[in-house]
């Protein structure tokens, strides 16, 4: 299982906004983060990269 964090414009702890995302989901322009604990995240914006292997994403 890959689980990955999410930050706002660059990898920091001040940016984060959710960890261990396990489902990512665009709606309108939104986009929904769901963490392994089923708690859904909303932020409006882009996705910005996603890496995989280092478990981040990052959004702006």
């Amino acid at each position: 299982m890959c689980l990955s964090n999410v930050y706002k414009n660059s990898v920091d702890d001040k940016n984060l906004l959710a960890k261990n995302v396990a489902d990512i989901k665009i709606v309108d322009g939104k986009i929904y983060f769901t963490d392994i604990m089923g708690i859904r995240t909303a932020f409006d914006g882009n996705l910005e990269q996603i890496d995989l292997t280092e478990n981040f994403i990052i959004v702006k």
